[in-house]
């Protein structure tokens, strides 16, 4: 892909519209490059900034997308060493090769980052490999990946600088050397299966990459400072799902326990833990330790003081509703800022930003922007959680449609998990939808736009699902909300 495109040893030049943008994007993430299309695709000229040297984000390179062709792959070994013989398949000796594993998952990271390139390119999106950083609030310094730098000017700039993982100040990542202590980085870069494996953190990315290893053989146990997994899902799906991966992968937990002190070293990770609430500590050896106890804004070193845009106590960069920071001309998306740090949901803020300084208006509703835990069965969650309403004092109603009653989950032997609505007790309008099912990730977004639509139980029940499917859950749990299902 040539072009306009920069590549590594001419990173950073004079750019061949002339250096004057109407909007640049610090940062190529799925928010950025995503804002930096939908703008060029509104008649403005704009150049998108990244630093890493490929397009796509933590996400694409270190994230979703590589951690789920692991996922898939993974699974493909579980069935073939486990479950195949149940359907009546016999395939002998199964052998594991991981060199291939990470080949094919790094062939799907390149081909959708040279993609990217590609819409770059189509859409006439200037591409500056290199750091930005403000010099004033339209003026932008671009240290490109040889060292040189130059500066180009931007009427309007979006900050989509994203995050990063967060490192305990006692347990320092090694992810290109030992690999012993990793960030999700270096758990998806392992070249052998470790034996025992500690996930300090309960949350999306730990289990996730967790249930990656434990498939392959690892002996995973989790340590998580709450008393529940997952704090921000639905407390019910989220027991359930607890349960699968303790029957399903041996998955161990050690909930309430915090870790204070670790000792890391070439061959393994011992750990000191204790109660949350304090009490005896004990050791806890590991070949493989993986932090995952959150991520943290990338907002350092962009020169943001110099020009008065301005960080919250959480290091993220304070936005209106528009997302505009306290500089008029400059906004801000994903995961930098206040929200959830889903790719999905910066994409949405980044069309909105772009709309917005091309003169168009949008809404973002973020009760239907769903969550996604790609695990087997997955869990996937839209709206609100059973606990919210509790706290806001909403009467609900609620209808739940386990899995096991589906024909379509009974025929391909995977009916494990259930649908839950919970819907406004007066009006019946659907407030939350939370699925844990073999495909949740893709069944969520029926209840996306029904939220995002105002429709209610009813309707969702009136409307014809086709049989059999695992879709049909929805459907019957939208009658259990309402009035009654007919499977259960």
């Amino acid at each position: 892909m040539r072009g306009r495109v920069f590549f590594v040893r001419a990173a950073v030049r004079h750019f061949s519209t002339g250096g004057d943008f109407d909007v640049a994007v610090i940062g190529g993430g799925p928010g950025g490059y995503v804002a930096a299309i939908k703008a060029a695709q509104l008649g403005l000229k704009t150049i998108c900034i990244e630093k890493r040297g490929a397009l796509g984000g933590t996400c694409l390179n270190v994230g979703c997308i590589p951690s789920k062709a692991l996922l898939n792959s993974s699974q493909m070994y579980f069935d073939a060493t486990s479950h195949f013989k149940n359907y009546g398949i016999n395939v002998g000796n199964v052998t594991l090769d991981i060199k291939t594993m990470m080949s094919q998952k790094e062939s799907a990271v390149d081909g959708l980052t040279k993609g990217i390139e590609g819409l770059f390119k189509k859409n006439k999106v200037e591409y500056a490999k290199g750091y930005g950083r403000f010099v004033d609030a339209t003026t932008i310094e671009v240290e490109g990946l040889d060292g040189k730098k130059t500066n180009i000017k931007a009427k309007n700039t979006i900050i989509a600088t994203g995050s990063e993982p967060v490192e305990l100040p006692f347990m320092p990542f090694n992810d290109f050397t030992d690999r012993t202590c990793v960030s999700s980085t270096g758990a998806l870069l392992l070249d052998k299966v470790p034996k025992t494996l500690a996930v300090i953190g309960g949350g999306v990315i730990g289990l996730e990459l967790g249930s990656v290893w434990a498939r392959l053989g690892a002996n995973v146990t989790v340590i998580e400072f709450m008393d529940k997994l997952c704090p921000t899902m639905d407390k019910e799906l989220i027991t359930a799902f607890q349960r699968s991966l303790k029957k399903n992968l041996n998955f161990k937990f050690k909930m309430s326990t915090k870790v204070t002190a670790a000792d890391i070293r070439k061959d393994g990770v011992t750990i000191t833990m204790e109660p949350a609430a304090g009490g005896t500590p004990e050791k806890f050896e590991a070949d493989v330790a993986l932090v995952s106890v959150g991520r943290r804004p990338r907002t350092e070193d962009l020169g943001l003081d110099k020009v008065g845009v301005t960080l919250d106590n959480k290091k993220r960069i304070e936005v209106d509703d528009h997302f505009k920071t306290k500089v008029g001309n400059i906004y801000a998306i994903g995961d930098c800022i206040r929200g959830p740090m889903l790719a999905h949901k910066a994409e949405e803020e980044g069309v909105h930003v772009a709309e917005a300084i091309s003169g168009k208006h949008g809404t973002i509703n973020y009760d239907a922007i769903p969550s996604v835990i790609y695990t087997h069965p997955e869990v996937a969650s839209v709206g609100k959680t059973e606990e919210e309403l509790q706290e806001a004092k909403i009467e609900y109603s609620k209808g739940v449609f386990p899995f096991l009653a589906n024909s379509r989950a009974r025929a391909v032997a995977s009916a494990e998990g259930m649908v839950k609505i919970l819907a406004d007790k007066k009006t019946d309008r659907i407030l939350g939808v939370h699925i844990m099912s073999n495909a949740a990730g893709e069944q969520i977004h029926e209840a996306g736009l029904a939220i995002e639509y105002g429709a209610s139980c009813e309707d969702i029940a009136r409307t014809c699902h086709a049989h059999p499917t695992l879709s049909e859950a929805i459907k019957e749990a939208a009658m259990a909300c309402y009035d009654k299902p007919i499977h259960s």
